[in-house]
């Protein structure tokens, strides 16, 4: 363990948790009343809130990676990366306002209880200038909630939901990740090209926020091409075993099956339906299809050849060759000695963003940082120029369409990027999904 890493203990969180619950209201964030006012400290304490463990640990570990890299550079280690590609650049080496990063770990289980609780540690006993982290949607909205509440800025990891930066957001809250929206906005000139207008449907879709809305983006999206949905179906996120939906996606008549899934839930619902050789048929004279909106390099590893083909969504890929993504692919690679997952490069961008909004305030009083991060307009960072939209806190951007490899040259090789459909053909309006986001200043407790 480095230095500057600590993690956070199961028995440490349980105790700040019967000692916060047990105690009276004893600190103000915004108000910077009584011990907390972080300028003052020698060092800016982050928070990486990630899972470790459950449906989506693989992403957690790269988010980790991802991390770790970011606050190297901050610190004046390793090649820079990024550091010589953001612009506008205001980061040069030595830390955030002159001051050491240093950072906690917490594990969010992939659950929302156990990461609020993480976060709720990391806000009050550690003292976070700023947490980030999740790969889970429900984590992600729950952790902006707390951040709200207790006026701590939340860089929001890998978290797709229309809900986070729709009906859900927060003015503590910010998302580098696209979303379902922009993903159903860029697969349809496709999907339109390849399978046609007509095409009948059938949904599996992890229960919760992200799945629903993925769903409904990518409804949205197919019904407008004349595809009809025939039948969705929920699944608990965490399930293994997708035999009891495989009968009923063959006697369906459906000829196209939409994988709302992400993490281990995707590799195994799309390898059971590929080894029960749905994928072989041909239904009201079509090829049988899957789409999976939202798939990641780390997931073709894990399905193998059964993503072969498949279309889907990806925020980033390794491959790109802009200046920004080969600076962090040969950072992330020289470190780790592999490339780096669309993960990884979300969680090391908003940290870069976090640190450049300070620099730009030039304090870490947190509603100073959000007006320089509300509209901020930046590139060099992998995505062509993005602009974090003020109204919602979502980052504009382009978004790719990828495949998966049917020849790949590596085990990396995995995805091949179809197009990189650009920002303005995925941008929508900020109302079209409603929110507040709330007061800059968070009242006294």
């Amino acid at each position: 363990m480095s230095i500057n890493e600590k993690k956070i203990s199961r028995r440490a969180l349980l105790k700040a948790s019967t000692a916060i619950a047990t105690s009276p209201l004893f600190f103000v964030r915004n108000g910077w009343a009584g011990t907390f006012n972080p300028d003052k400290n020698a060092q800016v304490t982050l928070g990486f809130n990630i899972p470790q463990t459950g449906s989506y640990s693989e992403e957690g570990a790269d988010e980790l990676r991802g991390y770790k890299l970011a606050v190297e550079h901050l610190n004046g280690e390793g090649d820079g990366g990024m550091l010589h590609t953001l612009k506008p650049l205001h980061l040069n080496g030595n830390g955030i306002l002159g001051k050491r990063v240093d950072y906690v770990i917490g594990d969010t289980h992939t659950d929302p209880k156990d990461a609020v609780a993480y976060a709720r540690h990391m806000m009050t006993i550690d003292q976070v200038s700023m947490v980030s982290g999740g790969s889970s949607s429900a984590v992600a909205i729950a952790v902006q909630k707390l951040a709200q509440q207790l006026g701590v800025i939340f860089m929001a990891g890998l978290t797709h939901s229309n809900d986070t930066t729709g009906k859900d957001r927060r003015r503590y809250g910010f998302r580098h990740f696209f979303n379902a929206q922009m993903s159903g906005m860029a697969l349809g000139p496709i999907l339109e090209r390849e399978l046609g207008g007509e095409r009948s449907a059938f949904h599996l879709t992890a229960d919760y926020t992200w799945g629903w809305t993925q769903e409904a983006s990518i409804r949205e999206t197919t019904e407008g091409l004349g595809w009809r949905t025939l039948k969705t179906v929920r699944t608990p996120i965490g399930t293994s075993d997708y035999s009891p939906y495989i009968d009923a996606i063959r006697n369906s008549g459906a000829d196209t099956l939409i994988l709302n899934h992400y993490g281990q839930d995707m590799i195994h619902s799309l390898t059971q339906v590929t080894e029960a050789g749905l994928r072989d048929r041909q239904v009201n004279g079509n090829d049988f299809k899957v789409v999976a909106p939202l798939y990641s390099r780390l997931m073709a590893q894990g399905a193998g050849d059964a993503l072969k083909g498949v279309l889907g969504t990806s925020n980033w890929h390794w491959s790109l060759q802009d200046a920004g993504s080969k600076a962090f692919t040969t950072s992330f690679a020289n470190r780790y000695g592999f490339p780096p997952s669309q993960a990884a490069h979300t969680c090391y961008v908003q940290t870069l963003l976090y640190a450049t909004a300070v620099e730009r305030a030039g304090t870490l009083h947190p509603p100073e940082v959000i007006r320089q991060l509300e509209g901020l307009n930046f590139e060099g960072a992998g995505n062509g120029p993005v602009e974090y939209r003020a109204e919602d806190h979502q980052c504009m951007k382009s978004v790719l369409v990828v495949r998966g490899n049917p020849n790949p040259s590596s085990r990396f090789d995995l995805l091949e990027v179809e197009q990189e459909v650009p920002r303005q053909q995925v941008t929508y309006s900020a109302n079209r999904f409603p929110g507040e986001l709330g007061p800059y200043q968070v009242e006294e407790a």
